[in-house]
C-alpha cells in the first residue's frame, strides 16, 4: 500500500484533490465531525476540559466556533482530545484498507501531528490566494478568525511545499486535476 498525504492551505481543495484519486480516502475533518456527532466518551472529555464552553451532546459545531474565538488556548485543548481519536480512526481505516494500492490521507495536521512515514508521498495543493479566500466565503459557516486560528497551529505552507514530492496547481476546474493526478499516478507506479 502506498500512502499519499495531501498538504496545502484551508480552502486550498485538498478534498477534491484527494477524491479525485478514486481511491480510499482518509478524510480527518469528516472523522471530527462524525465524533461532535456520535461519540459521547470525546464530549465528556471536552466537556470536562471546557465546562462553561461544550456544554451538550451532540456537539454543535457553532458551539466549538464560539469555544475557539473565547480563547486561543481552547483549541489546543481541543486538539488535545480530538487527535488521539482521529489516529485511532485513521489506523482502523488503514487496516479495512491495507489491500489497496494506494490510500490517500487528508489530514490538514498531517505533517505537524507526525502522522506521515518516511516513505509517504506528500503532495502539495497549491491555489491563488484570491481563489481560496472566495471559496472560503462560500462555506456555510466561514469565520476569517476561525481560519486565522488553525492556519497559527499549522506549519509554513513554504515549509510544506518543500516536503512535499509533488505540487498540484488547483485551478478548481475537473480536468486540470484530472490530469494533474493521473500523472502523479504515472510517476509513483
Amino acid at each position: 500500500m502506498i500512502r499519499i498525504g495531501i498538504l496545502g492551505d484551508i480552502g486550498s481543495g485538498k478534498s477534491f484533490v484527494a477524491k479525485s484519486f478514486g481511491y480510499p480516502v482518509f478524510n480527518a475533518d469528516n472523522e471530527v465531525g462524525k465524533l461532535y456527532k456520535k461519540n459521547r466518551k470525546v464530549f465528556i472529555k471536552l466537556n470536562k476540559s471546557l465546562p462553561t464552553h461544550i456544554t451538550q451532546f451532540p456537539i454543535n459545531k457553532k458551539e466549538v466556533t464560539r469555544t475557539i474565538l473565547a480563547n486561543k488556548n481552547n483549541l489546543r485543548k481541543i486538539i488535545k482530545i480530538i487527535h488521539p481519536e482521529i489516529r485511532k480512526k485513521m489506523n482502523i481505516f488503514l487496516e479495512k484498507n491495507k489491500k489497496s494500492k494506494f490510500i490517500i490521507l487528508d489530514i490538514p495536521l498531517l505533517l505537524e501531528n507526525k502522522i506521515n512515514k518516511r516513505k509517504d508521498i506528500l503532495i502539495f495543493i497549491q491555489s491563488k490566494k484570491t481563489e481560496i479566500l472566495k471559496r472560503l466565503r462560500e462555506r456555510k459557516n466561514f469565520n476569517l478568525k476561525i481560519v486565522n486560528r488553525f492556519r497559527k497551529i499549522q506549519l509554513p505552507l513554504d515549509y510544506k511545499k518543500k516536503k512535499s514530492n509533488f505540487i498540484v496547481k488547483n485551478n478548481f476546474t475537473n480536468k486540470n486535476i484530472k490530469n494533474q493526478v493521473r500523472y502523479i499516478l504515472k510517476q509513483i507506479r
